[in-house]
């Protein structure tokens, strides 16, 4: 199959994509977002409980813009956009570092996408507004669904969870867990609602300060059959088939904040003097510029042929996926460092916005498995 002119990017994603950025610009800029999650070091850092602080109110706006709905197939309630357009979206948040439920209820969708029909009551509430996110990944980091810290066991009529789930990403922006349990057959898929009186919220302490992330505790939890979204001997199936999704949005939040950081930069390196010239006058500061431009176009062009697949040729999907995770893993580490060498002394400081990008970039990079993984994982699929 012929893959779509500009990865099947056409008026309607480009409505979308304006139409999020100028919002963003408007009720997000760099200023709002640093008074919020960085304004105070101490609260950021010490405080008992990390802060888990965003913007309720734009997040009660785009879910009236649709932004929540927009990737959920229409059958569950939803628009039924393509995945290139889910992806434009992620790059705009990225690119704000926005604090928001989004990024984490997208990547659920992905996986809840796959989950077929048990999924669609669940995709449904996430269009009407309902925040999700992903409880998938051991003590270890291990998200493939190799082993869990989770058991479900059967009692009567229901079902039984307990254990643990690590490295929860927005635990506390979301109502409802999509958690991986053991069940003796193998993982299955459970949703969990956040009100449930025998599971506890551990918050854990991370660098990023755009996203807070938990452990979450089950102790005797009841499961009805009607929360079990895949069942075991899908559950490994259905994560596979969620991956490349996974990947591709993780990776466009990477581009768009690599593209901030380019952007920065840049104005940055017109303004600041040396020697009575802008230094971005001096070879040493214009190439490593240009370098940071051909990750963040490289990174880019993978992300949306990556999506594309998803949308029009699904045997590439993988492929496409785990190169445009490797390569977005990358352009974080590198953006990250040039920006921050750049600045010069004032790049290392807490008043300068750099460092909010670079947190958020070194959770990025890491989840679902950094360049070097994802390259690994590729070499395995030849």
């Amino acid at each position: 199959m012929a893959t779509p002119k500009d990865f099947g990017f056409g008026e309607e994603e480009i409505m979308l994509r304006d139409s999020v950025r100028k919002l963003l610009r408007e009720r997000a800029p760099i200023e709002t977002v640093r008074n919020m999650v960085a304004g105070d070091h101490r609260r950021a850092y010490e405080s008992e409980i990390p802060p888990a602080d965003y913007d309720e109110d734009l997040w009660r706006e785009m879910v009236e813009l649709g932004l929540g709905s927009l990737w959920i197939p229409a059958e569950a309630g939803g628009a039924g956009m393509k995945t290139v357009a889910a992806a434009a979206v992620v790059e705009e948040i990225g690119r704000a570092a926005l604090p928001s439920p989004l990024p984490a209820t997208l990547l659920a969708t992905a996986l809840l996408r796959s989950c077929g029909e048990r999924a669609h009551g669940l995709l449904a509430s996430i269009a009407a507004g309902r925040t999700v996110t992903l409880a998938i990944c051991d003590s270890t980091g291990g998200w493939e669904l190799e082993r869990s810290d989770a058991h479900l066991d059967r009692r009567g009529a229901a079902w039984s969870l307990d254990g643990e789930a690590y490295f929860v990403q927005d635990a506390r922006k979301s109502s409802v867990f999509i958690v991986a349990a053991e069940t003796g057959d193998g993982p299955a898929l459970v949703s969990v609602t956040a009100s449930q009186p025998r599971l506890t919220v551990v918050p854990d302490r991370i660098v990023d300060l755009t996203r807070d992330q938990a452990r979450l505790r089950f102790e005797n939890l009841t499961v009805e059959d009607a929360d079990i979204l895949a069942i075991p001997g899908t559950a490994k199936n259905a994560l596979a088939s969620a991956t490349p999704a996974i990947l591709t949005l993780l990776a466009a939040d990477i581009c768009g904040a690599a593209e901030w950081q380019l952007q920065t930069t840049t104005e940055y390196a017109k303004v600041r003097t040396q020697f009575d010239r802008p230094i971005g006058f001096f070879q040493a500061v214009k190439h490593p510029i240009v370098d940071m431009m051909v990750e963040v176009d490289r990174a880019r062009s993978l992300v949306y042929a990556a999506a594309c697949a998803i949308d029009s040729h699904p045997q590439e999907a993988e492929r496409l996926a785990r190169m445009a995770k490797a390569a977005a893993s990358d352009a974080a580490e590198f953006c990250s460092g040039r920006s921050v060498q750049l600045h010069g002394g004032i790049g290392f400081t807490w008043e300068c916005d750099l460092h909010i990008y670079f947190k958020r970039q070194q959770y990025n990079r890491m989840a679902f498995g950094d360049g070097a993984y994802n390259r690994a994982r590729l070499a395995e699929l030849h």
